[in-house]
């Protein structure tokens, strides 16, 4: 190829340095030097074009080798992405099973501890009401059997006072000089009979009274029991919905 350039390049010094023919855009060139320059670029182009094609092919075979390592790569590329997206998937899905089993650990154990917890909120809520019911039962009765004791002994001591107080007014009775003061002993002695009667109901009410006070002190502590017992189920399954969720 380089012979081709250079008598070419002698051709154009020839042309340009050739004397002009007047009147015309002419030359005079020396035939002799211009064919011998055609004949060696004839001689040298297909050598040129041998080298050229030698270029061309080695050109096509870097291509092909270039474009199988590429393809290589690609397929190798591809390959190991498959890979890794498998392997993503499976440590995904493996992943995702632990944590179903976590879950379903988790609200296996709540829904334990909940019922647990609601079984022993009944028992205590059962034994609570049986122990206030035992109570209510013996404070009733006592103080049913105080008051009946009160009443009996007012009773008791009202008839008693009657009595005596009727046989003082006889006995005075029959004493005229004394009817005067009999008759306002014996008023005197039934008043205060009837004083003292009313005195023993009105202990008897104070002492029921009492004894009905303490019971709801009791009884409002059961409530309170019971109520924080309730409280705890509630706050037990409000865990229990969240584990679910």
């Amino acid at each position: 190829m380089y012979r081709v350039f250079e008598a070419l390049d002698e051709l154009g010094s020839i042309v340009e340095e050739a004397r002009g023919v007047p009147m015309t855009a002419g030359c005079v060139v020396p035939r002799g030097d211009v064919l011998e320059l055609i004949d060696d670029i004839r001689d040298a182009i297909p050598g040129e074009m041998d080298d050229a094609q030698d270029v061309l092919d080695a050109r096509d075979s870097v291509l092909n080798e270039a474009k199988e390592h590429a393809e290589s790569m690609v397929g190798a590329a591809t390959a190991e992405a498959d890979s890794l997206v498998s392997h993503a998937r499976a440590e995904a899905d493996r992943l995702l099973a632990d944590a179903k089993g976590q879950a379903d650990r988790m609200v296996a154990e709540a829904r334990g501890h909940s019922e647990r917890m609601v079984t022993e909120a009944r028992e205590e809520a059962a034994r609570l009401s049986a122990t206030a019911k035992r109570e209510f039962e013996t404070a009733t009765s006592r103080a049913q059997a105080e008051c009946d004791r009160l009443v009996e002994n007012g009773n008791a001591a009202y008839e008693k006072a009657v009595q005596e107080g009727i046989k003082e007014q006889q006995r005075l009775v029959s004493q005229n000089e004394v009817v005067t003061s009999a008759r306002a002993e014996s008023t005197r002695l039934i008043d205060s009979a009837h004083a003292e009667a009313d005195r023993m109901r009105g202990e008897c009410d104070i002492y029921v009274d009492a004894k009905l006070a303490e019971f709801e002190d009791f009884l409002n502590g059961t409530l309170r029991s019971i109520n924080r017992g309730r409280h705890q189920l509630r706050t037990a399954a409000g865990t229990h919905d969240y584990a679910t969720r």
